[in-house]
């Protein structure tokens, strides 16, 4: 009785595989095009829907530092054909801020880690500064006069910056934007003076000179900008913030589906031409189980909740 049982319920749940997915899926992304949370999703739901053999769509839906978008797939049909590729800023940040129209842990699941970027400081070529010590000193020289963007109040971008203040002992003006790449041209003309980003999306922005990077955020040297120094080399040891993201379904998908999807996205991110357009824009792949990823959150949520806390960001 208990084989037939078992045979039953293993029938049942590869019948629920194989009907899924049946039609092409929604990769929600709650950030603006072109900012590192869109590049990583983009680059991931291609070889996604390879896996899966349908369109995976990345639909950018922007706003209240990520929480619009990430709430758009907390209501959604739990089917597994809506998905969320969010961030530290949705998932780690955000309830120690406000009451969020959803529980990071209670109405998603989470499928997989999927990859790490690395925070880059850039300055304006405008300024004179030409690192961290010498930004400092001018800061320093100007209480309160220089700024700095962010991808709004409470974001990861905004409390690196915050965090960066607390460490360096110098007054900044915060300038929040609904994404890092609105700030850019800002930065690049004078408006701006500073900006933390993911290695990811401001790449294209070095490339092309309009902002000046002059610290990254990592245990190694980016091969990405080998002449830029960690912030650990230029003493600031006590800076070790990276931005993660992840993907996660509604609460209540079924665990076939779930299953299905973080096994591909797990394969998708082994496989060499993902890893190097990954490489290309300073990401690094991940891949893990829904429980790792958990932990990894919960830890992250900690951590941030004390840089809050002691900075006093409250949203408007």
């Amino acid at each position: 009785m208990r084989f037939l049982l078992a045979l039953a319920f293993a029938l049942a749940a590869g019948s629920a595989l194989a009907q899924y997915p049946n039609r092409p899926i929604k990769l929600i992304v709650p950030f603006p095009p072109a900012g590192a949370t869109d590049i990583v999703g983009r680059i991931v739901a291609q070889k996604l829907g390879e896996r899966l053999g349908q369109s995976v769509v990345v639909e950018n839906k922007p706003g209240a530092g990520g929480s619009i978008g990430s709430d758009i797939v907390a209501k959604s049909v739990p089917d597994g054909h809506t998905l969320l590729m969010a961030t530290s800023s949705t998932h780690s940040i955000g309830p120690s801020l406000q009451k969020l129209p959803y529980d990071p842990i209670r109405d998603f699941a989470a499928i997989t880690h999927v990859a790490n970027v690395p925070n880059v400081l850039v300055l304006s070529p405008a300024l004179p500064a030409k690192d961290v010590k010498e930004f400092v000193a001018l800061a320093k020289s100007r209480p309160g006069q220089l700024n700095f963007a962010s991808s709004g109040v409470g974001t990861i971008v905004h409390l690196n910056g915050e965090l960066f203040k607390m460490i360096a002992g110098i007054d900044l003006l915060h300038v929040p934007y609904k994404g890092t790449a609105l700030a850019i041209p800002d930065v690049a003309n004078g408006n701006i003076a500073m900006l933390f980003d993911s290695l990811a999306s401001v790449m294209p922005h070095v490339r092309s000179n309009k902002v000046r990077p002059i610290a990254v955020n990592a245990p190694a040297r980016s091969q990405l900008l080998p002449e830029v120094p960690t912030f650990a080399e230029i003493g600031m040891t006590e800076y070790d913030t990276y931005t993660w993201f992840g993907m996660f379904a509604p609460a209540g998908t079924p665990a076939a589906a779930l299953a299905r999807v973080q096994a591909d996205v797990v394969a998708s991110l082994a496989a060499p031409d993902l890893r190097e357009r990954f490489a290309q824009v300073g990401a690094e792949p991940v891949g893990s189980t829904p429980q790792q990823f958990t932990e990894r959150m919960l830890a992250d949520t900690a951590k941030w909740a004390r840089v809050i806390k002691a900075a006093n960001v409250r949203l408007q």
